[in-house]
């Protein structure tokens, strides 16, 4: 297997795939995709849990040159946004490209040839060791152990990586969970096989995932504890079966389709003058979801405990039909005194009450603020990428990190959203680095570093501008790390995102020409 490639992409979701396809239609074809699962998809094939669904409207949750007319509902669920990214990449030629059951063990600059040496491994062999090691997805390995699994080394010139901000698991740090007897698993590592039928369940945690399994899961367990810490806003949600004659219309006229996503883009882009512009708009939706509250749940108690004590929009909002019904159910418990400890079957929560359970099931989400683990990206002298961030990702336009040439991400530091679909901001992005690419290869250049104070200004601006937000009202919420720092959200209109990446800005970057450089010594990974 060839062992050199010209643009090295890691992951197959949205991010790595719309990369691929727009290198391709300009003429690069000398890439390759890594990907560690068996398809594509990335957090679309990862995550398969029972009602996963998407929370964007399905006409806005697509490409904008590959738009769907076949999508069944208005939010489309998980198997039909896999299907299409398949679609995708069979239809754009991509699936050569693609290295499945890799896992990208680490990446590191190499100065003497001012290009990436990439470190895989076979993925299924790493997560059959993690698991004997008791390792968990974003731990660090020990690269000393003679155990780990044989490593393979690709040189590229450039590094994309499409892994996204929500893709290694969070897990609550309790004491004893370790030793629990009992199944457990976290709502990415969906345990399809277990039967809830006459079990007792704990799920811990009542984030953007939760309120779509929960349901599911209350529908057949004997009974049901939920640990919630900090209740979510929740909106009824606008869903409904997208009608075979409206399908037909979109493929039949395209223009309406078109037409349709156009309308849901602004409705949702409105949204934006709440969020950064003035949060007292938004009492108007907080006054809605206190009436779902009212309209779902008979119980007076159980309304109090799924009511929020902190700014609407503050944390995500989230949107849902069936997650209160399910809750005002007499075999389900709403728990809200916190998670002491667990022995043996039983959770001890923090007033000593213990309920014996046979299943736990985590809804606690991501490492948001680590998109990246740490041990995997090296810049240059060898820093690692999260001591770069020490005091929280960053990056330029999302894309670039001061110390790391050549390396770009999509959905990095400060463009996720609160109001409309990534989708947008990943092609902008990926316009963005296709220029980037385009210049380099027109002009010479072996590598482009954003310059320091470029990188540290647009910071600086960006943090201003979400200081007036609604997101820094005080809630403890993902998208802030331990120091208040806002790491996740674009602070703005995403129009205004893809004006500022419409062409890549060579006079922010330090770009060096490919003349006298010459091969020299691999680096290890291993520090």
């Amino acid at each position: 297997m060839k062992q050199t490639a010209k643009i090295a992409i890691i992951g197959t979701g949205f991010s790595g795939l719309g990369m691929a396809i727009k290198l391709k239609e300009a003429g690069f074809d000398d890439f390759v995709i890594l990907e560690q699962s068996d398809n594509v998809g990335g957090t679309w094939h990862d995550n398969h849990y029972p009602g996963c669904a998407c929370d964007v409207q399905s006409a806005l949750y697509s490409f904008s040159f590959e738009q769907n007319p076949n999508w069944t509902r208005m939010f489309a669920p998980q198997p039909e946004i896999q299907a299409y990214l398949r679609h995708c990449a069979e239809k754009y030629g991509l699936m050569d490209h693609i290295r499945f059951n890799t896992h990208v063990a680490g990446a590191r600059w190499d100065e003497a040839t001012s290009g990436w040496v990439v470190e895989t491994c076979n993925s299924a062999k790493l997560w059959d060791y993690m698991e004997k090691k008791g390792l968990k997805p974003g731990d660090e390995l020990d690269r000393s152990d003679k155990a780990l699994p044989p490593i393979r080394k690709l040189r590229s010139e450039i590094l994309v990586s499409g892994m996204g901000g929500l893709s290694t698991p969070a897990y609550p740090e309790i004491k004893g969970i370790d030793t629990f007897t009992g199944a457990s698993f976290h709502s990415q590592n969906w345990d399809h096989d277990y039967d809830f039928r006459g079990k007792r369940v704990a799920v811990i945690g009542t984030g953007a995932s939760a309120i779509q399994f929960v349901p599911e899961i209350a529908k057949e367990a004997a009974h049901l504890d939920l640990y919630q810490r900090t209740p979510p806003w929740i909106m009824p949600k606008p869903d409904r079966e997208i009608r075979p004659l409206e399908r037909a219309m979109f493929r039949r006229f395209p223009q309406t389709l078109n037409a349709f996503r156009q309308s849901i883009y602004w409705m949702l882009e409105a949204r934006v003058l709440g969020f950064v512009g003035t949060p007292r708009i938004l009492k108007v939706g907080e006054l809605q979801a206190r009436r779902h509250i009212r309209n779902q749940i008979k119980d007076k108690e159980l309304r109090k405990k799924v009511t929020p004590d902190f700014h609407f929009g503050c944390k995500r909002v989230l949107i849902s039909n069936n997650y209160y019904p399910a809750l005002d159910q007499e075999h389900v418990d709403v728990l809200t005194d916190g998670v002491r400890e667990v022995k043996g079957n039983t959770i001890i929560d923090n007033n000593g009450t213990e309920r014996p359970v046979d299943c736990i099931v985590y809804g606690t989400g991501f490492k948001a603020q680590e998109p990246i683990p740490r041990g995997m990206i090296f810049g240059r002298g060898g820093q690692d990428l999260l001591d770069a961030w020490r005091e929280g990702a960053e990056a330029y336009k999302g894309t670039t990190v001061a110390g790391f040439p050549n390396f770009f991400m999509l959905m990095g530091p400060n463009t996720g959203l609160g109001h409309s679909s990534m989708v947008y901001m990943i092609e902008s992005q990926v316009q963005y680095v296709l220029d980037a690419i385009k210049k380099m290869d027109h002009r010479g250049w072996k590598s482009v570093e954003v310059k320091e104070d470029a990188y540290s200004q647009y910071n600086a601006s960006i943090h201003a501008k979400l200081g007036d937000s609604v997101w820094q009202t005080g809630c403890k919420s993902w998208y802030v790390n331990e120091n208040g720092k806002n790491t996740t959200l674009w602070p703005g209109f995403t129009w205004q995102f893809r004006k500022q990446t419409r062409r890549f800005d060579a006079e922010q970057y330090v770009c060096e020409s490919a003349e006298v450089m010459e091969q020299g010594a691999e680096p290890a990974l291993a520090s």
